[in-house]
């Protein structure tokens, strides 16, 4: 017998031998095949069995000769049931996280989640498990995502992820705010997704973060201004329904993509956003920082990062220099 190449199927040696002798001798019995195999009639019988399972062969009636299913067709579905036997292994590790959970227990040094919430610490374990979630997705998966932009990096690390669930049929509902849509990348990598069927609309207000799987999880950030401390990941009914609640209120009131694309086509290039607009006219009325935030709703924080992008936009050396440029060009 030669090299078993079929191994990586889960087909053994004498296996593939059989099966390629039935390829060279289409419409011929087992009688003889013990023989060639230099084992028992009943070993022969097995394998043979085994191989009628696997769709490699098939007999006819009413002699029961043997015929080989063509090779083409016989390796997809080979590779077809090791993918299937792989995912299923894949879920079983995946959903052996617990373990940490009961080792944890073991050191009795922090009192024990509260039922049906998850608290993920760091950007790795929150990445990994947004990975596996979507990995698992079913039925469908609704976010709110706040970023201006997002970088080769993320659009590479979320590429095949969200295609992956859209071609296994996942519904997909997204909604970024406008701001995203400067961005050309950004914008290229959302109208990529919508042209394989995700349905995204497109907010002018900032959003807190949100993830939901199923109807089942649901993900939000425990810091909404600073996603680096953490996440809770819920599974409680009650409150996934809270959180699915609130992203039908933003989801219900944001544009379609293709909407909010046609308006910035229509928009002069260095027409400003809403929000733009807004940290603007506070930024010339209001003196301190924290009355600018609580006016736009936002953290003093985030809106300390709005007022240095847009003295970036301007190409201001200062806030009062902001402010004359912008009423230079007629922004207010």
């Amino acid at each position: 017998m030669g090299d078993n190449e079929m191994s990586v199927f889960g087909v053994s040696e004498a296996e593939e031998e059989i099966y390629r002798h039935f390829l060279r001798n289409p419409g011929t019995t087992t009688d003889h095949l013990h023989l060639l195999l230099h084992t028992t009639p009943a070993s022969a019988r097995t394998h043979v069995e085994r191989l009628q399972k696997l769709g490699l062969l098939h007999p006819e009636e009413p002699d029961l000769r043997i015929f080989p299913t063509d090779p083409e067709i016989a390796v997809a579905h080979l590779i077809d049931l090791r993918l299937h036997a792989l995912h299923q292994e894949f879920q079983r590790v995946t959903r052996s996280r617990h373990v940490i959970d009961g080792l944890r227990a073991e050191q009795n040094t922090r009192k024990p989640p509260a039922a049906g919430i998850e608290q993920l610490e760091g950007l790795a374990q929150i990445r990994n498990r947004i990975d596996d979630l979507a990995f698992f997705a079913r039925e469908e998966i609704l976010s709110v995502e706040p970023y201006t932009k997002l970088s080769p990096e993320n659009i590479a690390r979320s590429r095949p992820l969200d295609l992956r669930c859209l071609r296994r049929g996942v519904k997909i509902r997204n909604v970024v705010i406008r701001d995203a849509l400067r961005d050309p990348a950004t914008a290229a990598y959302l109208k990529e997704l919508a042209g394989h069927g995700a349905m995204i609309r497109v907010t002018e207000r900032g959003a807190e973060r949100l993830l939901v799987y199923d109807r089942k999880a649901a993900l939000v950030p425990l810091d909404p201004h600073d996603t680096s401390r953490g996440a809770l990941l819920a599974h409680r009914s009650g409150l996934v329904c809270n959180i699915i609640a609130l992203f039908e209120k933003i989801w219900d009131q944001a544009a379609d993509l293709a909407q909010a694309e046609g308006e910035a086509e229509e928009a002069p290039d260095d027409r400003l956003s809403e929000t733009e607009h807004r940290v603007l006219v506070s930024m010339c009325s209001v003196g301190k920082d924290e009355a600018g935030a609580r006016e736009l709703g936002v953290s003093v924080r985030t809106y300390r990062r709005y007022v240095a992008e847009l003295m970036q936009t301007l190409g201001a050396a200062s806030r009062a220099h902001a402010a004359l440029l912008a009423r230079e060009r007629g922004w207010i």
